[in-house]
Parts: C-alpha cells; structure tokens; sequence
C-alpha cells in the first residue's frame, strides 16, 4: 500500500474506534477519498429496531453524495472486527452496500478502489466494485 493508501486506512480506523454497535459488538470503519482531496469517515450505526441501523461504508458514500454531490468517489478504506479482538481477516463489504457503491460508480463512470481488512493483518484490494460484484443491476436496466 502507498502512503497515501495507508493514511486513508488510518482515516478508517478512527471511524472504526468511533461506530455505534452496542448490539453485534461488530464495528466498521470507513473512509471515502474524493476527487478533490475530502476525505468523508463512516461507521456503522445500529439500532434495537434492526434493520434501522446503517453499515459504515453506506454513511460515508451517502455523506458523500449528500454533501458534494457531482464529485467523484475515488477510493474508500474499510476495516472491520468484533469490538476489542484481534480479528486478522479482511471483511469486504456486505451486499447492500455493494449494490449502494455500485450506484455511484456507474453513475459517475470511474471505478472507486476499495482496500480492506480485519481490525488487523492483510489488507486485500479491488480495483472496483465490479469486481467485487459481478453481473450488476444498474440503471441500465431501468
């Protein structure tokens, strides 16, 4: 990982130490690099009304889209694990979320990287979303 790729998974460690999950005692971090240099922090959020709660990586990439709409999501760092281990496996995004950043790629037309990892341990990279999702649903089929 360069410098700069490591400072985003730093980003995403804070937004880690910081996620509400009182009920998985699971959290997520997340940090969305944009095209002009913004760095936008998620965490998840949850709620005793399951399914009300929000994964990290949907935070940020609505954050994101709320508050500088028309810029380019360049590339986003996650790291995830129970609360307080040790947990060294990278934990890709959930299929929502998957479907929620596939929105934004297609509809800006640039790939968004994505890193990501365990609370420590091997950081595992995809070059874009179709990567990680193939065969698509997108608005070209609306």
């Amino acid at each position: 990982m360069e410098t700069a790729d490591q400072e985003l998974m730093r980003e995403a460690s804070i937004a880690r130490s910081q996620a509400y999950a009182p009920y998985s005692n699971f959290s997520v971090g997340c940090a969305l690099l944009l095209e002009n240099g913004v760095v936008i922090r998620g965490n998840n959020q949850e709620n005793a009304a399951y399914p009300s709660g929000l994964c990290a990586e949907r935070v940020a990439i609505f954050a994101a889209g709320a508050n500088y709409p028309g810029v380019a999501m360049v590339k986003m760092a996650i790291t995830a694990g129970p609360v307080g281990s040790k947990f060294d496996k990278p934990v890709p995004p959930c299929g929502a979320c998957r479907q929620s950043m596939v929105e934004y790629e297609s509809r800006q037309e640039k790939s968004i990287e994505l890193f990501f990892m365990g609370a420590v341990g091997k950081v595992a990279r995809s070059r874009s979303l179709s990567d990680l999702l193939p065969l698509i649903f997108d608005n070209k089929y609306l």
